[in-house]
């Protein structure tokens, strides 16, 4: 039997790895973080503990769990720490949707249920400190023909470099760091009030596909320093966005004007500059519309704050999906959820196709102004204009600059025939017709340095 001394040693990841064997016991005991163990290598390590504290195991046994588990921390995805092993328990308390990630994320985790998760972090923390040299000796020890098969450590992880603020990253490198994961509660509650729990906390964009939200691993990255032009009307967009943000009252917003003039840029730049702050994109179809109180009532309550994003939005007449989209803005019998924004781009200013009948009718002119107040109930509505000849003109310089492309004053003035060019082609001005320009720009420029050319 372990002394009192070493059972309160054990609770904490520095610690003495003395008393492993009843480790399986105090993990069996886990309350509020157990979806934590279903993980399929947290499994696999406590198979591997329950068989090293079998006496009667062979270590074929023992050798067998080792050699999975090994295998399965080598195989992980976008780690967030460089030892394997660390990394993946770390993963799996954070995104994991705990009974403690859902009572912190919607702001019940009352002093019990923190009392409770402290007892079970001082567990997991002994789980955490777990080193290979020592299992493996333990697996040798079983069965002496097992000498060398293994080295000493848990496999070495490369973390890919960061991109802006992740505060998901933070945590776990908090986490390695402390000498005592049961007083890290508070930071966990911090981190689920405002990322949200299980699928919420990993991923920041999502679609609304096939009645449920799908997580997209790779999200475009674009920043505001990508773009060019319409700082004006960005900035409304960046503002209502802050607000929404930090809590406060924030517009629906509606973003209109001609294709590719940077609309959709400006909303996905917009929630990149928030998305550490607990904003999460949700990007539905037109044709998903219908589906929107589905998706409201996943999104209903939870802890971070959703900007669902609808983009190039427009009805034809007998389209109705538009009733669905004013009951979210302004509600029906039930509120829409206070954590709910909707951010739509379209090319036409009233969003539902006027007919000429319509305009004639008295009935139906009753029918299209229901359909326009679509328009009027976004708080928030920009404008994206044409640009003038010399505000496209600036567009294509920045874009250039932004490349790194050093012209002279010849070269920026055949740049700029490229985009008078793409503008006469049918393009018209834009920022996407601009950044076109630059692309041929910088294809035949090259092109023409190793000796051929396209133009």
């Amino acid at each position: 039997m372990e002394s009192r001394a070493a059972d309160k040693s054990s609770v904490t990841p520095g610690a003495s790895q003395e008393g492993l064997s009843y480790l399986p016991a105090r993990l069996s005991g886990v309350t509020l973080f157990r979806e934590v163990l279903e993980d399929p290598a947290v499994r696999l390590m406590v198979r591997l503990l329950q068989t090293l504290s079998d006496e009667r195991s062979d270590g074929r046994a023992a050798a067998e769990a080792f050699a999975r588990l090994w295998g399965e921390l080598a195989t992980q995805e976008d780690p967030l720490l460089s030892d394997g092993w660390r990394s993946r328990l770390v993963a799996a308390l954070l995104d994991t949707e705990t009974a403690f990630a859902r009572a912190a994320e919607r702001g019940r985790a009352t002093q019990s249920v923190r009392e409770q998760a402290a007892r079970d972090l001082a567990t997991l923390g002994r789980l955490f400190a777990l080193d290979a040299l020592r299992l493996a000796r333990e697996v040798v020890a079983r069965d002496g023909r097992l000498e060398g098969v293994w080295g000493g450590t848990w496999p070495e992880l490369e973390i890919r470099p960061e991109v802006g603020a992740d505060e998901r990253r933070a945590l776990a490198r908090r986490l390695e760091a402390s000498g005592d994961w049961s007083a890290e509660v508070g930071a966990l509650a911090e981190f689920f009030s405002r990322n949200g729990a299980g699928v919420f906390a990993r991923y920041r964009t999502f679609r609304w596909e096939a009645g449920s939200l799908r997580p997209v691993p790779e999200p475009d990255e674009t920043t505001l320093d990508d773009l060019f032009g319409y700082e004006r009307e960005r900035e409304k967009v960046l503002r209502n966005t802050e607000r929404f943000a930090r809590g406060l009252p924030a517009h629906h917003a509606l973003l209109y004007g001609p294709p590719g003039t940077g609309k959709s840029s400006t909303v996905k730049a917009a929630f990149n500059r928030y998305s550490g702050e607990g904003v999460r994109l949700v990007e539905v179809a037109k044709e998903r519309l219908p589906e929107l109180p589905r998706l409201l009532d996943e999104l209903r309550g939870r802890g971070p704050r959703f900007i669902v994003f609808v983009d190039d939005l427009s009805f034809e007449e007998d389209e109705v999906e538009y009733k669905t989209l004013k009951a979210l803005i302004e509600g029906s019998v039930e509120s829409p959820p206070p954590n709910v924004r909707v951010y739509a781009t379209s090319n036409r200013r009233n969003l539902v196709r006027e007919t000429f009948s319509e305009r004639d009718d008295v009935h139906a002119r009753d029918t299209m102004g229901e359909k326009l107040s679509l328009a009027a109930r976004f708080g928030l509505r920009v404008t994206f204009p044409v640009p003038d000849q010399k505000t496209y003109f600036g567009i294509v310089r920045g874009i250039a600059r932004e490349r790194g492309l050093r012209l002279t004053e010849a070269e920026t003035r055949t740049l700029e025939e490229y985009a008078l060019d793409r503008e006469r082609w049918g393009s018209g001005r834009s920022g996407r017709a601009a950044r076109q320009a630059v692309d041929d720009f910088e294809a035949d420029s090259k092109n023409a340095a190793g000796g051929s050319s396209d133009r």
